[in-house]
């Protein structure tokens, strides 16, 4: 069987270099990388992960921590994190709390006695203290959702820099009464987007309406139950934000049902820009967050901590985009906008 020692003696480095070189560990230049792995190859090396982990204390996996897998917003995270594990040789395990702080600790100190590496956490509505206790000396990257983790690194969008945007491009159509549909009132990014939606409205000179918040949870089915609410209030409002696009799906077929016709009647547009968006009826105009970059940077952030690279900066924002279709445009009885689109897709701009 090849060794380590082989290989060793054959690149002429030294056995802790072959071990850097083959983890992708800083202190190795890029020549000798290529020769070590061009080495490893022709004697056919395949390396031991069981030692490497007990000698190194790495078992390459790290753990990826979600608390929910129903939005379809999650999975394309998840694919941009395993992109970036596999490219680099590492196994990607996967936790769901679904917002349960105790399932959450226990995930963890499971995933602590797997000696995984290192833990990406989207964190719901976890308040972070005991996860941050449970959690010392691993190295963290926290994505979407700000947790008060100490020497984690945030991956992100602004929140409420999009949801103004949203708002801001319903107010150029000519909206003034702008409705909004919540997220769950205990996840930080439901009142993030919410404020958006207030300081769009006030840089305007409109005071926000109190009667046209209507309570949402991220889901289709709070959504429609969204719409009937707002219905009962039609001709005050023109035009809805909501807080995500599973809610904005839902609250298009509400209003369908009851013969409220968007967007002729009442403008909609949602929060995330998931891939179900598109193919919605009318399609969905949304602020699009990076969903696959996110994943990707997190990881990436993850895997270079691991190998020694200090983070950028303790917060990495990336940027929204303004996905323009179908379920937008001008109020009842404005003439049709020259920027509005029919029947296709426009991405207007970008905000960090």
């Amino acid at each position: 069987m090849v060794t380590v020692y082989d290989v060793a003696k054959r690149a002429g480095v030294s056995i802790a270099t072959v071990s850097r070189a083959l983890n992708d560990r800083s202190r190795v230049s890029p020549e000798t990388r290529r020769r070590v792995r061009e080495v490893a190859a022709e004697l056919g090396y395949q390396p031991n992960d069981l030692a490497r982990s007990l000698v190194g204390k790495a078992t390459q996996t790290i753990a990826l921590l979600l608390p929910d897998i129903t939005n379809p917003f999650f999975p394309e995270l998840v694919k941009g994190v395993q992109t970036v594990a596999d490219e680099r040789g590492h196994l990607l395990l996967l936790c769901h709390n679904a917002d349960d702080e105790d399932k959450a600790l226990r995930d963890l100190a499971m995933l602590r006695r797997k000696q995984v590496d290192g833990v990406i956490l989207v964190a719901g509505a976890l308040p972070g203290e005991r996860f941050a206790e449970a959690a010392a000396g691993l190295p963290v990257v926290v994505m979407d959702r700000a947790v008060a983790v100490p020497q984690s690194t945030l991956v992100a969008v602004d929140h409420r820099a999009g949801a103004r945007q949203a708002t801001e491009y319903l107010l150029r159509l000519g909206h003034r009464a702008i409705a909004h549909v919540t997220g769950p009132e205990h996840v930080p990014v439901s009142a993030q987007r919410r404020a958006g939606w207030e300081d769009a409205l006030r840089a305007a000179g409109i005071e926000p309406d109190e009667r046209l918040v209507v309570p949402g949870d991220f889901q289709e089915d709070g959504g429609f139950a969204a719409g009937r609410v707002l219905a009962r209030q039609r001709g005050r409002f023109t035009a809805v934000f909501t807080a995500n696009d599973l809610t904005a799906i839902g609250l298009l077929a509400s209003f369908q049902e009851q013969g409220i016709r968007v967007p002729q009647d009442v403008s909609v547009i949602g929060f995330d820009g998931i891939h179900l968006a598109a193919y919605t009826s009318p399609t969905l105009t949304t602020v699009a967050q990076p969903i696959f970059a996110l994943g990707q940077r997190a990881a990436e952030l993850l895997l270079d901590r691991l190998a020694g690279q200090e983070p950028p900066a303790d917060v990495v924002t990336l940027d929204t985009a303004l996905v323009i279709r179908d379920s937008t445009g001008p109020p009842p009885g404005d003439p049709p906008a020259a920027t509005h689109p029919t029947s296709r897709t426009r991405v207007e701009e970008s905000r960090a």
